[in-house]
């Protein structure tokens, strides 16, 4: 990996993007969008309006991205309405309401970003990567929501072999919440 870099999304100096240059060339970019806080209105919660404009600084950088790139991470989005246990339920929600989902579109449309995710596992099949600590059983009741991504520049579209959400790792001793995901690339 050469030329590590950093975007301050955020904009206070918070550490949530690393990015670097893999030796074939591709840019690898990994982020963390802030959560937003529990109410979704940004008069109400200054958290909700970071995360925001988070998602417009980044869209900002993708309209000018020149190279291949991935970006991946917890963008805390979920997008689709088939990304979430109950659409109608998380439509107030920080993490699936409209404003969100708008925003994270306009970013996905600023590079013409591939969604990898959805690429191999099509809307509307499930395909979960987050389930809360709150649950007792999170098998028992699967109120997952897809809020971790990848996604590729439009150029890297032939090069993308496999995808897979390694969702029994939810099932480990203290888990993540959130579980990995793997991407495979024939450079």
């Amino acid at each position: 990996m050469e030329e590590p870099g950093k975007h301050d999304w955020q904009d206070n100096g918070e550490a949530r993007h690393i990015g670097v240059r893999l030796e074939c060339g591709i840019r690898l970019e990994n982020v963390y969008v802030p959560a937003g806080g529990d109410i979704p209105d940004r008069k109400e919660n200054p958290k909700f309006g970071q995360k925001l404009d988070f998602i417009q600084r980044m869209t900002r950088w993708s309209e000018s991205l020149n190279e291949p790139t991935i970006i991946v991470g917890d963008f805390n989005v979920a997008p689709l309405e088939c990304d979430v246990w109950s659409h109608k339920a998380l439509l107030t929600v920080v993490s699936h309401t409209p404003v969100e989902v708008e925003a994270l579109t306009r970013l996905r449309e600023a590079h013409d970003w591939i969604d990898i995710g959805r690429k191999f596992v099509p809307a509307p099949e499930r395909c979960f990567t987050w389930w809360s600590y709150r649950s007792p059983d999170w098998t028992k009741n699967d109120r997952g929501r897809r809020l971790d991504h990848m996604w590729a520049s439009p150029e890297l579209a032939g090069h993308l072999k496999r995808h897979e959400v390694l969702e029994p790792c939810r099932n480990w001793e203290r888990p993540s919440d959130h579980v990995p995901l793997i991407c495979e690339i024939e450079a």
